[in-house]
């Protein structure tokens, strides 16, 4: 059995989506957002970054990290803010010694709808089906657990 965690960093909320993987079988076990206040000042929103993933982490011990590759925003300061998060993620992950792996937002969304250029909406029912789960994902844990299932299914 492997356990993937999938992350979509986010300066505002990060989402996180944890599966293990046996035999070809997709388990889900945890998803769901770490949320920083958007009214606190962006410097001071990290900490909270930080302690989130850091108990996510530790909570689920992965064997395996997903999360998408940069992308270049049209808005140059969002950009960089999200690269500043996504570096935080991946230091954490490097600190905890968990292999990290990359895709593109084409790349996953093609691996769980069949579609690169799928709607974020499909790709939540896509995930809810896959996952068998009684509701729909939120669109930040969505993303998260679509990385995951992302990873499963290169290997």
């Amino acid at each position: 059995m492997t356990r993937i965690i999938g992350f979509d960093p986010g300066s505002r909320i990060t989402g996180y989506g944890v599966i293990d993987s046996s035999g070809g079988k997709l388990g889900y076990i945890a998803s769901g957002t770490i949320n920083a206040d958007p009214k606190t000042p962006y410097l001071d929103r990290l900490p909270s970054i930080v302690e989130g993933v850091e108990e996510v982490l530790q909570r689920h011990q992965p064997q395996a990290a997903a999360i998408e590759r940069v992308f270049v925003a049209a808005n140059p300061s969002a950009a960089l803010k999200l690269g500043q998060v996504r570096g935080i993620v991946l230091g954490l992950l490097i600190l905890h010694t968990v292999p990290i792996y990359e895709y593109s937002p084409r790349e996953i969304k093609k691996m769980v709808t069949g579609q690169g250029n799928a709607a974020k909406e499909q790709v939540q029912y896509m995930v809810q089906k896959l996952l068998c789960l009684s509701a729909m994902p939120g669109e930040d844990a969505a993303d998260a657990l679509a990385a995951a299932i992302s990873h499963i299914r290169h290997l």
